[in-house]
């Protein structure tokens, strides 16, 4: 048993740590006189540090606000949008060339630069227009088999045929082109009339539209006449023009002479004026058939009407027409306007 004194330093922890003596001595020795003890951290420390170095600001983005709704992102979008166009459209040409006289001059005395001025804009090219057709085979056949003043004239507008044809002329013409070999015009799509108050002698105009089925061709015939002068009826040509021609009658006063059964179509029999004319009046005519038909009555009769019309044994008169009627004879305004 080896009873030497153990002298070893109860701090050391052996060859096996090193160093470790080192940091016990330095925690075991006093502080030196000249050194300096540092100061504990308070709120008026940093308050100074704060004051006497100022810090770079740091801009956050807008991308990274956590509390920012879909509404603000929305908006927000939409404004760098626009501050994107804005900038880009003052950096074009076009912004230069669009520069007015009066930024012009401004720009020039704050000594920028401008572009060169807007060139002027061009005029609209017109329309197309009629041309004449009287080279057109159609055109030279009829003339061809027809005496002179038959076929007045003839214009071709956007690839559609236009003849003009004497009102003395019409039914032999029609029947000449349906009876045709090479385009027999064998449909009447359409017989109506144009008002044209401005011509005196003839101010309603006659228009046919006939259609060949086998060769599909189509050719427009024009008729001038007044209502005293009217024209020959087409019905023993195409017998589907009868009802063609009573609406023309009905709405424009134009008589087809030799009309099987030339009466009105769609007003009462006993109606006065024809509606399609431009000089025919816009607001509620009173007239005969007015004064015979939609006489005034009272409550009584009102409701009476009412049941019949839910009986379906009232068909001509009508509660909204019976109000409009009466605010007419009054002389009111259907919708007053709001003037001082």
């Amino acid at each position: 048993m080896n009873d030497e004194p153990n002298n070893t330093d109860p701090t050391d922890s052996g060859p096996g740590i090193p160093g470790l003596s080192n940091v016990a001595d330095a925690a075991t020795e006093p502080p030196r006189p000249d050194a300096q003890t540092p100061s504990p951290i308070t709120d008026s420390s940093i308050t100074e540090s704060a004051t006497s170095t100022p810090a770079t600001p740091v801009t956050k983005s807008p991308v990274a606000t956590a509390a920012e709704t879909s509404d603000e992102k929305k908006s927000r979008l939409i404004a760098e949008a626009k501050a994107r166009a804005g900038t880009t459209k003052e950096s074009s040409p076009a912004a230069a060339a669009s520069a007015t006289p009066s930024t012009t001059m401004a720009a020039a005395r704050s000594g920028a630069t401008v572009g060169a001025p807007k060139p002027p804009v061009k005029k609209k090219e017109e329309g197309p227009t009629p041309q004449d057709a009287s080279a057109h085979p159609l055109v030279k056949k009829l003339r061809a088999n027809f005496a002179d003043g038959a076929i007045l004239e003839a214009a071709e507008f956007l690839r559609q045929l236009g003849i003009r044809v004497a009102p003395s002329h019409i039914v032999a013409v029609c029947d000449f082109l349906k009876r045709d070999a090479l385009t027999p015009f064998n449909y009447l799509c359409d017989l109506t009339c144009v008002h044209y108050p401005e011509r005196g002698e003839s101010p309603f105009e006659i228009v046919y539209n006939l259609y060949s089925i086998t060769a599909n061709v189509r050719v427009r015939l024009y008729v001038a006449t007044s209502e005293a002068e009217g024209v020959e009826s087409v019905t023993g040509v195409w017998p589907s023009a009868n009802w063609m021609e009573r609406e023309v009658y009905d709405l424009f006063g134009v008589r087809f002479h030799h009309h099987p059964d030339l009466r009105r179509l769609l007003l009462p029999l006993d109606w006065e004026g024809h509606p399609l004319r431009k000089d025919y009046p816009l607001h509620p005519v009173e007239n005969a058939w007015t004064a015979k038909h939609l006489p005034p009555f009272s409550d009584v009769q009102r409701e009476q009407l009412e049941q019949r019309r839910g009986y379906g044994l009232e068909i001509l008169s009508q509660p909204d027409e019976r109000r409009i009627r009466e605010i007419f004879i009054a002389g009111k305004e259907v919708m007053p306007l709001d003037r001082k």
